[in-house]
């Protein structure tokens, strides 16, 4: 549901200070084409040359710029996170935070920031396909009054290593293998698994990265975390710990493994394209804010470190304090220019907000500014507009690759030619106007490369996720771990990551190995650790409404159109897109004669690109679809994925064999594990259409019978 104001078919959203600094940077058509110095061209099509079949001469400026400009039109791609999906929104505030942070985007209740989102996935290239198994990035740019600020997360709250000194290490072992480079966007192969039975800190990440959390329904029911401890800092200089939440409004919910593979080739920019279209249809996405605050004096309060990067607070400790919600409602104009040149950095923080000794934190914050350099091409990679705050910018930096400002004056500290501009605050800054004064904090010991003994636990979080999941949860991190190591062909490195997963659960390492061919662990070797965290389950996290998903009704010539329209117009009561599809595109012919629109050709179109379906009624219909295997794939796919299915008069009969399933009586409505009947009556539709919304609100249904019935 549209939670903003009404849009134009490309979401284009409120206009903001950051959309209207954006405004003179767009370049819309002209009239007449010119080169890069305004030179009006008369020919584009056509090269100078040496005669009408002559060589092409070296003088045609115009083929030379223009040839030259496309052979640069790509900069180097992200080492990882290289395929994103971004949108513009804006975040507000519940309540001031000032008790806490003189952040000033925190400080005013309902007071609205600017911001950019790009999600990601990490392993693949950017022609990689969007539902592969992998962690999502989940990157937010705040455009504050005091300067930029980035909350670069994941969606999952913990990483593989501690240390960033092993970030290369990991990233060459999770990407293609180096011989043949595959597999492309997948962590199944040997060197990955190698690496991580090798470096058990890797355990709990890879409890989360088999669960279902990795291959998300959609950006706008995923989850995304800070994963490191940051420090507020108030105004009057004390600080507290925190750890950030992003909760979708959707719920989360994610696909299950054979539909993420099967949507991969249907259509590999289905998240992407989810995300677009939702915006589009106003439909905006949102998100609360949530906060974990630890007060320093805490710090050392847990039997974890906090400044373990694979470690989480448990809610059930700390709870998540909403503090705000966050609502995408502009898609950008240019995919180029915004998604893909946006740069975002840990270390692009603003008063009120700073960092802590995370290993793994301090290290990103040197990598992502070093990796914006090459990739952008430069040091002045801030100024493209994606990037360029709304915040006053006043350096001495000058000159470089892309510089966008005619600079002048002096470019040195202190200076007197220039009136002593700019000048900094000096002591004494304050917080509060916006003059960022690092968080003062004792430092001192010996230089040693050694982690501390408090890193060293490795399998007790990953203990607490494995018992926290539910029985189906169980089995979909059963089977990911047997279709991953499956892949490996090196038999010692399985038998390796069997051994580390007997740390974590000797069940889940006997079911895992049993799936691999190797020994199964003779005893346990695990802590025996029992506490469970009831919100790490996804089944605990729907959100119980089923705005915005996606039903396909599937109809052929004789439909009973009435029934399907009604149908139609009570789910869209309740925010659920609906879509007709037919063997053919364009219209049908419905059963008292006219002509029924349908919105899209079945063939083109499959079963996990919704997340229901529905047969509609009429005899003459149902005859033909039953004819169709590609609506018989349809209804029995989207069944063995756990979807609800609906089928409207004799439109059951496609449920499964007419002998076990019979007709429904006129006006009858039931509803049993996702399966949703009701009587060839177009009175029932509006209950049908309530049950069926139910239904789609509990999002699957994984422990009904495998087969229809």
């Amino acid at each position: 549901m549209a939670v903003g104001p009404e849009t134009t078919g490309s979401g284009a959203g409120r206009e903001d200070e950051k959309d209207r600094q954006l405004e003179e940077f767009r370049d819309p058509p002209k009239p007449s084409l010119t080169t890069d110095q305004g030179v009006r061209v008369d020919d584009t099509d056509n090269a100078l040359r040496a005669g009408d079949r002559g060589p092409t001469l070296l003088e045609d400026f115009h083929f030379r710029e223009k040839v030259t400009h496309f052979d640069h039109e790509r900069i180097p791609e992200r080492v990882v996170h290289a395929r994103g999906s971004g949108a513009y929104g804006f975040f507000e505030p519940y309540a001031s935070l000032a008790e806490y942070t003189c952040a000033d985007f925190l400080q005013e209740a309902g007071r609205r920031t600017p911001v950019f989102v790009r999600f990601s996935t990490v392993q693949g290239p950017r022609g990689s396909a969007d539902t592969v198994r992998d962690v999502r990035g989940f990157a937010t740019k705040f455009y504050t009054r005091h300067g930029n600020y980035d909350l670069v997360g994941n969606n999952f709250p913990v990483f593989f290593i501690q240390d960033a000194i092993k970030f290369p290490d990991f990233v060459h072992a999770v990407k293609m293998e180096p011989q043949n480079e595959m597999p492309t966007g997948a962590s199944a192969h040997d060197t990955f698994w190698d690496f991580c039975g090798l470096q058990p800190e890797t355990t709990h990440m890879l409890m989360w990265l088999m669960s279902d959390r990795a291959i998300p329904r959609s950006f706008r029911m995923m989850q995304g975390f800070g994963v490191h401890t940051f420090r507020f800092v108030n105004a009057e200089g004390r600080g507290t710990l925190v750890k950030f939440h992003w909760k979708p409004r959707l719920g989360v919910a994610s696909l299950v493994w054979d539909e993420a593979q099967i949507a991969a080739g249907r259509d590999p920019d289905f998240n992407r394209r989810d995300l677009w279209e939702a915006i589009a249809a106003g439909d905006y996405p949102e998100w609360e804010l949530g906060v974990q605050l630890v007060p320093e004096e805490d710090e050392f309060a847990f039997d974890f470190d906090l400044l373990d990067s694979t470690k989480i607070i448990p809610e059930e400790q700390v709870p998540v304090r909403p503090i705000g919600r966050m609502v995408l409602d502009r898609n950008p104009q240019n995919f180029f220019a915004e998604t893909e040149q946006v740069a975002f950095h840990t270390a692009n923080i603003v008063p009120g907000i700073d960092f802590t000794n995370d290993p793994l934190l301090q290290g990103r914050n040197f990598s992502y500014l070093d990796t914006q350099l090459i990739r952008l091409g430069g040091p002045n990679f801030s100024q493209l507009p994606v990037n360029r705050p709304v915040a006053e910018v006043s350096s001495n930096h000058r000159d470089g690759y892309g510089q966008q400002v005619i600079q002048s004056g002096t470019s040195y500290f202190p200076n007197s030619l220039g009136g002593g501009c700019p000048a900094h605050a000096g002591a004494g800054a304050d917080l509060a106007a916006g003059v960022f004064t690092h968080y003062q904090r004792r430092v001192d010991g010996d230089a040693i490369r050694r982690r501390s003994d408090s890193f060293q636990d490795h399998y007790s979080q990953a203990t607490l996720f494995w018992n926290s999941m539910s029985d189906w949860e169980r089995q979909h991190i059963v089977a990911a771990f047997r279709f991953e190591l499956g892949k490996v062909e090196n038999v010692p490195v399985r038998e390796r990551m069997v051994e580390n997963l007997n740390h974590v659960d000797h069940g889940l390492a006997t079911a895992v190995a049993e799936g691999i061919g190797v020994t199964p662990p003779a005893k346990p070797a695990g802590g025996g650790h029992n506490a469970a965290s009831p919100a790490l389950s996804q089944a605990n996290l729907l959100a119980g409404d089923p705005a915005t998903r996606k039903v396909a009704v599937l109809a052929a010539d004789g439909v009973d159109a009435g029934q399907v329209a009604a149908v139609r117009e009570g789910l869209a009561a309740r925010g659920v897109r609906v879509e007709v599809l037919a063997p053919r595109d364009g219209s049908v012919r419905a059963a008292d004669g006219s002509a029924f629109a349908v919105d899209r050709a079945l063939p083109t179109m499959a079963s996990v690109l919704y997340d229901a379906v529905v047969v509609a009624g009429g005899d003459e219909s149902v005859a033909a679809l039953s004819a169709e295997p590609d609506a018989l794939r349809f209804v029995t796919e989207a069944y063995r994925h756990g979807k609800p299915v609906g089928g409207l008069g004799a439109g059951v009969r496609l449920l499964g064999p007419g002998a076990d399933r019979g007709d429904p009586p006129s006006g009858e409505v039931a509803s049993e594990r996702g399966v949703v009947t009701a009587g060839g009556d177009a009175s029932c539709a509006g209950r049908f259409a309530e049950a069926f919304a139910e239904a789609l609100a509990q999002h699957r249904f994984p422990d009904r019978p495998a087969l229809l019935r």
